[in-house]
């Protein structure tokens, strides 16, 4: 059933529970491996179109996932924005060139997707030929907060301090950044649907630093925003932020077609609460990943069990797989799920 995945995000009846995983084009293959060197470096990989098609493909070749996401970054924006964005080993990103005024933020240009980022609509224009209506490809972007954090902060952080310094200290340019944030993801994402993206995601990787006010006010806010000026193209849209437990209902309310959860959430909760409204895509704890195949089927087992019967469950992990996993588990997690999860349609599909 090669539309499972978005028959699922739409809860209509599947005859197994779908799976994809975040990063499921990543280090852990040693084929990923090879293309990274043979591109030079991640960023060189992520403008490289023909190579992000081919990366984008690699894990559908091995494994029978139900989805595809387009292989790139989520700071391709402040990168086109001129932050002088790199990848530092054991570091992670690093801009050069970090927001430290508000006249920095005043003549940030927004980007023009098909000029300055059209290598992303290359690779999905690619990627879509490359699939051949085999499965769904997924489109994505950071959320507004996420990349403000990036862009204020240099690189990742652990307490986040220049960001929520600039939140309370300086709400006009907060807003004014987020805002210019809001208007590029937007176009953006649009232009990722023009060049055939079949569902989108917005990862608010850090929306979970925040308070519980702090997350309305200047995330959730304004993936509100682009979420409603993405539904009249009919395509559903996925809402991830990470420790986003506590804000469910509110994110549930966004328009969103479903909602993202991470391992912290009890996905039988999650479904009480909002799954007669949305599809739920989750969530296996990630570090799971990195034991064997037998204890990776059992996890799996146990959050089908809690999801139960009827259709609107995508499985993923709660975050990105990471490098060290071996290849093998995820072919235990992806046989798991397809095998396991019949039992829960049967009827309906």
């Amino acid at each position: 059933m090669k539309d499972r995945f978005l028959r699922a995000l739409n809860r209509q009846p599947v005859d197994k529970t779908p799976i994809w995983i975040m990063r499921q084009a990543g280090r852990y293959l040693p084929e990923y491996r090879a293309t990274r060197e043979k591109a030079g470096d991640f960023l060189a990989l992520c403008k490289n179109p023909e190579l992000c098609c081919e990366v984008t493909m690699q894990p559908l070749q091995r494994f029978d996932l139900d989805a595809a996401i387009i292989f790139s970054d989520i700071l391709t924006i402040p990168d086109a924005m001129g932050l002088g964005l790199s990848l530092q080993e054991k570091i992670g990103p690093v801009f050069s060139r970090p927001i430290k005024s508000f006249n920095e933020i005043k003549a940030l240009a927004i980007p023009d997707p098909e000029k300055d980022l059209g290598y992303v609509m290359e690779a999905i224009r690619l990627s879509k030929k490359a699939l051949n209506d085999k499965v769904p490809l997924i489109g994505f972007a950071g959320s507004p907060w996420t990349l403000a954090a990036y862009m204020v902060e240099g690189a990742g952080s652990r307490d986040f301090a220049k960001i929520k310094k600039l939140a309370y200290g300086n709400q006009e340019a907060m807003h004014m950044l987020l805002s210019k944030l809001t208007e590029s993801v937007t176009l953006y994402l649009e232009a990722q649907i023009s060049a055939g993206a079949d569902a989108i995601m917005i990862f608010d990787s850090w929306g979970g630093i925040l308070s519980t006010d702090a997350y309305e006010i200047f995330s959730l806010h304004y993936m509100r925003t682009i979420i409603q000026k993405l539904t009249k193209y009919k395509i559903p849209t996925i809402l991830f932020t990470k420790g986003g437990g506590l804000w469910l209902e509110s994110i549930g309310e966004t328009q969103c077609t479903a909602v993202g959860l991470d391992w912290t959430t009890d996905i039988s909760i999650a479904k009480k609460l909002i799954g007669g409204k949305v599809a739920l895509q989750g969530n296996l704890d990630p570090a799971i990943m990195l034991t064997t195949p037998q204890i990776v089927a059992e996890e799996a087992k146990k959050i089908l069990d809690k999801f139960g019967f009827g259709s609107g469950h995508i499985f993923n992990l709660g975050h990105g797989i990471t490098p060290e996993v071996p290849p093998e588990n995820v072919e235990a997690l992806v046989s798991t799920v397809h095998t396991y999860s019949q039992k829960f349609h049967g009827q309906e599909s």
